[in-house]
């Protein structure tokens, strides 16, 4: 059966737009509903409304919808006017027959710009904060979207993805295909074609070659898309085997963990680890759509969670407090849970930096790491029993005290950077028994080693300046250049 996804909310919200590139990542149809009255009436809908009246356009409009509804026989994604379900027969006959998603509103600036710039073209003006309750009372949720690198559509959603990944083959995690797949809670309604085991230590070339066989026993082509449901290593290895199967083929990401949504979902690297390091096999590609679902939050436990608000911490370091955070501190949060809205504005850090410096040819990507070399260092030598986000937040608190050593932060940054660790609930400190000497072998092996001994570190210096810096490891220390 095909599946209708149809795309709801106030005038200028972007509905348009969202439903194309969506319609374009999924190869889906799209259908403006707006578009399509003008087509069947033969005139623009301001004229509709100034000779017969909105009460002749509504009727026009509940026409066309079921129209539409009735026509449309392959998987469709169908934008709809800014009033089209305040009739309630109109929302029962769009529930009925797909799921609908309604895009939240932008700011009054943002939707007086985009209202402004299309002069008479919308009859009804500005009804948004009319309208809100009304609005309001669709659970499921569109908080953002945005393009990153490679064209890579992003969409940050409250109960999209079980809507979209229906159909697309599937590679899941262990444990979240336990939560979702199986009989008894089958949100995800359909059976994996593979299912990987959770945890960085399955991350090998090994569970690349199954995924390769995986595909293979699933007859994937060249025209054929793959879906990743998990965390940043299901992303990573899925990623990867898609980048290599018949030469690459188109892969989508839905990442599960908040770790995975504010860090490995955008940024189009792809891989797996190898004895000598992490990720040192790998390649870049782009997922032509990543899909944050923040429903998938709700079954984290506390310490999962707060993986993840190391890196969107990382992320203020690097491009300063959110505007989020200023108005709300750490509060307004469900169980710990960040809004869709916070991971979007928090994510857009990453998104930016990305778009400037895809392939890390410029050295704008080199900020992204703040923290990782000696994390990933860390991480490696406790034989990744201390997780990824932990990790992260001790090597950014460790940097921060490298960026003091070498002049570069006041003496005060670094308790003032570990304090944010440590209301999310995170470690803070290397653990007792490994030393700088322990983990300067480690760093010697890190992919972003330089000629010489020399490791570029993107050291914390504040919030909003990370700064590249040459450390010279030859000598078994951490010297600056």
């Amino acid at each position: 059966m095909a599946k209708k996804v149809f795309l709801y909310g106030a005038p200028a919200s972007g509905k348009s737009t969202l439903g194309k590139k969506l319609a374009a990542r999924l190869g889906a149809a799209f259908v403006d509903l707006d578009a399509e009255i003008v087509a069947r009436q033969g005139r623009p809908i301001p004229e509709i409304f100034a000779k017969d009246g909105e009460p002749v356009f509504r009727d026009i409009e509940s026409q066309t919808l079921a129209a539409v509804i009735d026509e449309t026989k392959t998987d469709t994604i169908i934008s709809l006017g800014g009033g089209t379900l305040l009739r309630e027969s109109n929302r029962q006959l769009a529930e009925a027959a797909g799921t609908v998603f309604c895009l939240e509103t932008p700011d009054e600036k943002e939707l007086a710009r985009r209202i402004g710039s299309e002069a008479g073209s919308r009859p009804l003006g500005n009804k948004a904060k009319e309208r809100a309750p009304h609005y309001n009372s669709f659970p499921n949720r569109i908080a953002n979207s945005f393009e990153a690198a490679d064209e890579s559509l992003v969409v940050i959603s409250t109960g999209l993805a079980p809507v979209l990944l229906e159909g697309i083959p599937l590679v899941a995690d262990g444990n979240v295909a336990s939560l979702y797949c199986q009989a008894g809670n089958q949100t995800i309604r359909q059976t994996p074609l593979a299912v990987i085991p959770s945890g960085e230590e399955h991350k090998t070339p090994e569970t690349v070659i199954g995924l390769w066989h995986a595909f293979a026993a699933a007859g994937l082509g060249r025209k054929d898309t793959v879906a990743a449901l998990g965390g940043g290593v299901t992303g990573d290895l899925t990623g990867f085997a898609a980048a290599t199967w018949m030469r690459g083929i188109d892969w989508i990401n839905f990442p599960t963990t908040l770790l995975s949504m504010v860090d490995a979902s955008t940024g189009g690297k792809t891989g797996c680890d190898l004895p000598e390091g992490k990720n040192l096999a790998g390649a870049f590609h782009a997922p032509k759509l990543v899909v944050i679902d923040t429903t998938f939050l709700k079954t984290l436990p506390p310490e999962i969670l707060a993986d993840g608000r190391a890196e969107m911490i990382k992320h203020e370091a690097i491009g300063g407090v959110s505007k989020w955070r200023i108005e709300n501190g750490d509060c307004g949060m469900a169980d710990g849970i960040p809004s869709a809205r916070e991971i979007a504005e928090n994510l857009m850090v990453k998104v930016g930096i990305v778009r400037e410096d895809p392939y890390e040819k410029l050295g704008r990507r080199l900020l992204l790491n703040c923290g990782h070399t000696i994390g990933h260092a860390v991480e490696k030598l406790s034989d990744y029993e201390i997780s990824h986000g932990s990790a992260v937040a001790i090597g950014c608190v460790a940097e921060a005290r490298l960026a003091v050593r070498f002049g570069l932060a006041p003496e005060s940054w670094p308790t003032e950077f570990a304090a944010r660790f440590q209301a999310a609930g995170l470690p803070t400190e290397i653990p007792a028994g490994m030393t700088e000497a322990d983990l300067v072998p480690v760093m010697m092996g890190d992919k972003k080693k330089a000629k010489g001994g020399i490791v570029t570190f993107a050291l914390p210096c504040g919030w909003g300046d990370v700064r590249g810096v040459p450390v010279n490891l030859a000598n078994g220390k951490l010297e600056r250049v």
